[in-house]
């Protein structure tokens, strides 16, 4: 085994949705995982508003940056990168992590890393489970994703085979909770509640299950709706709404297609491993029916805790770390955020050079270390 100082330690940097989040990793070891989150100050609204998640990243961006560096026990100057999530996500969060990214690259003189959101999603399990097997099948799910996809090299090759045409599984959540009445964010309260309940007390639709439907893709709008006429009708027959039946009902469809989905492609691309990351992943239904099935069909379930599921700066500086270690080409100055980002680019190279220990672009503008 190498010195453990010879691996790569960067900083990642994650602001796509309402959490600033600052990982700090060497290699596969996670060193720091700083989180400041905005959630409460989004569920007066009952959903993320975009202008106030980038003001919260904004505030919180160089304390929570302080806050990692200490936990971590490292100086600024011995990083050897920094990674930042590009996209897809908010685009005005989106930017205010780009720009902090970069303000911190260019004075410390270190390669910069525009990273996929998704694929960062992907290599996070790699801090808990170790190095990623090639190929990987990933079922992505979280509040604004539900996608399948294959991946045989995190850092260039990630190919979607499946994802969601409306709503995503973590949307359904939040927007049934809505309907509940029981706040936001949905996923952790409506797991509360479906471990009282009787997940198959009501019959809601299975989206997108029939013979001549997308294998791989998914829909919950249907479900979604299916399920807010059971509570109205409900309501306008003067009844009382059976909260945790609901709850548990409702989860067990969105988990029941997500699942057989999921292993489902592993069968028909003859990949054993399946690992499941964002945010629904910490859902404790979801995990339990992925390994029953895994285990029935003889496939290796890899799900990061909880806490590493959900949206955090050590995915981005875990898929950064990669980066370094396999020598990708760092990105250029001129790198914007990108709301959109396709999930097939799983990182933003330089234009102007190849690949390799090519950093010198960093180092012409800054031959100082403008931090110390």
């Amino acid at each position: 085994m190498a010195d453990s100082r010879d691996e790569p330690l960067v900083l990642g940097i994650e602001t796509s949705c309402d959490e600033t989040g600052v990982g700090i990793v060497r290699g596969t070891t996670l060193l720091a995982d700083a989180i400041a989150s905005s959630v409460d100050e989004h569920a007066r609204f009952g959903g993320v508003v975009p202008e106030v998640a980038s003001r919260a990243h904004l505030e919180a961006m160089v304390p929570t940056i302080d806050r990692a560096l200490k936990e971590a026990g490292v100086s600024a100057k011995d990083l050897d990168g920094i990674s930042v999530t590009a996209g897809p996500g908010l685009a005005g969060a989106l930017l205010v992590g780009v720009s902090a990214a970069k303000a911190y690259a260019y004075a410390l003189g270190k390669p910069l890393y525009g990273v996929n959101h998704l694929a960062s999603h992907i290599c996070v399990d790699q801090l808990e489970h170790g190095p990623l097997p090639e190929p990987t099948m990933a079922l992505l799910v979280s509040g604004g994703h539900s996608s399948l996809l294959l991946s045989t090299d995190i850092t260039s090759d990630v190919r979607p085979l499946g994802a969601t045409i409306d709503d995503a599984a973590g949307e359904a959540f939040d927007k049934i909770a809505r309907v509940l009445n029981l706040g936001f964010p949905g996923g952790p309260v409506i797991d509360r509640y479906a471990r009282e309940g009787d997940p198959n007390a009501i019959a809601f639709p299975r989206g997108l299950t029939g013979p001549r439907d997308p294998a791989y893709d998914f829909s919950f709008s249907g479900l979604k709706t299916s399920v807010a006429r059971w509570i109205e009708a409900k309501r306008a027959a003067g009844e009382d709404v059976p909260v945790r039946d609901v709850s548990a009902s409702f989860q067990e469809a969105v988990v029941d297609v997500l699942t057989r989905k999921a292993v489902r492609a592993c069968k028909d691309e003859g990949v054993d491993h399946l690992m499941i990351g964002g945010g629904v992943a910490a859902n404790s239904r979801l995990r339990a029916l992925a390994q029953e099935r895994c285990d029935k069909a003889g496939i290796r379930l890899r799900v990061p805790r909880p806490k590493l599921c959900t949206d955090n700066g050590a995915m981005v500086a875990a898929l950064g770390a990669e980066m370094v270690a396999r020598n990708r080409a760092a990105s250029d100055w001129d790198l914007s955020a990108d709301s959109s980002l396709p999930v097939t680019e799983p990182h933003v190279p330089g234009h102007s050079h190849g690949h390799g220990h090519d950093h010198d672009h960093v180092h012409e503008v800054s031959k100082e270390n403008l931090y110390s």
